[in-house]
């Protein structure tokens, strides 16, 4: 999927493996279920950058105004214009078809996604070439390169947040498989599969379903104590609010932070074992509490991880919400994945 012609490949280089001739700037963006991640990047340092919100139940098609219009004010503080610009680099929320750069599922999230042609977009509104790839594998990418993943490549990847994202990279390559999903759907493995939530993506018991922001609402309503809580009378349920509760001794609090945790330090065992990494990175709006979740996984995966030859390295994101978007240049150089078929 290599985006940039030959002339300007010439200019720029191949990131992978080599340092570039001349810096590189691009455009990216991160596109989260309630928020946007938006900047201009070169290189690994990100010049400017916005937030703005997202409703993932909104369609797509409403939001790319959005980034055009913040990317252009971006560029404009910066004294550039689109055509300074290498490119556009793309974070999203499901699986990515590399060959045609196209949304292969909504997963419940900016459903008429997989209607559209970004790329066509990019080119039509800005001029540029869009290379598109998964949220959660992008992070990893960004953290691998500039991160809490530099030195090692043996890495998984959960983030928590609005979903449960995951990726993973075995012996410096990025797992991306003959379909685009490998290693990204470990939100989607089955916890409870014997009474479980039923998942957005039509799978029962997944851990996104037992322990996400989105899930939230549905667990603390389906609590008896719910009402009785202050977590009843918060304008906002989010985990924030679940820890802040839960350090006052709240029940019903406690019991939501415990579960969770709980949750996400059975995904953790279960993509160790699955993808033998050196090293776990957890990002995610979610680890504004890591002093808390951090400890309690690293027990857990203490416990019950079978990793005879030691222990796996468990870390935050050093990134946080930039990780995703450091890791555009990658992407817009990265020689051809294999395609889908």
């Amino acid at each position: 999927m290599t985006l940039i012609g030959g002339a300007d490949m010439a200019k720029v280089g191949r990131m992978n493996g080599c340092q570039t001739t001349h810096p590189m700037t691009l455009l990216a963006c991160d596109l989260g279920g309630t928020r946007l991640k938006i900047g201009v990047v070169r290189d690994h340092e990100i010049l400017a950058h916005a937030v703005e919100p997202a409703d993932s139940k909104l369609p797509l098609a409403l939001h790319l105004p959005v980034l055009k219009a913040v990317w252009l004010r971006l560029l404009a503080q910066l004294s550039l214009s689109p055509s300074d610009c290498a490119g556009i680099s793309m974070a999203y929320p499901s699986i990515i078809d590399a060959s045609s750069g196209r949304v292969l599922a909504a997963f419940g999230k900016f459903t008429d996604a997989v209607d559209l042609d970004l790329r066509a977009w990019a080119q039509s509104e800005l001029g540029l070439p869009l290379a598109i790839e998964n949220d959660a594998r992008m992070a990893l990418i960004g953290e691998w390169r500039a991160g809490a993943g530099r030195g090692c490549d043996d890495l998984v990847m959960m983030t928590l947040g609005t979903g449960l994202g995951t990726a993973a990279i075995i012996e410096g390559r990025v797992l991306r498989g003959t379909h685009g999903q490998a290693g990204i759907l470990g939100g989607h493995l089955s916890l409870h599969y014997n009474g479980g939530r039923v998942c957005t993506c039509g799978n029962l018991g997944c851990a996104e379903a037992e322990a996400s922001t989105a899930s939230l609402t549905h667990l603390a309503h389906a609590r008896s104590d719910f009402a009785r809580s202050p977590l009843a009378a918060e304008p906002l349920l989010d985990f924030a609010a679940v820890f802040r509760h839960a350090t006052a001794a709240d029940p019903c609090a406690v019991a939501l932070r415990d579960h969770s945790i709980h949750v996400w330090a059975t995904l953790a065992v279960n993509l160790i074992h699955a993808y033998d990494p050196a090293r776990l990175i957890i990002g995610g709006g979610i680890m504004a509490s890591a002093a808390v979740i951090l400890p309690a996984i690293r027990a857990h995966v203490a416990r019950h991880a079978n990793t005879p030859w030691g222990q796996v390295q468990i870390v935050a994101s050093t990134l946080a919400d930039n990780a995703a978007l450091v890791a555009g240049q990658w992407l817009l150089l990265d020689p051809s994945p294999k395609q889908p078929t």
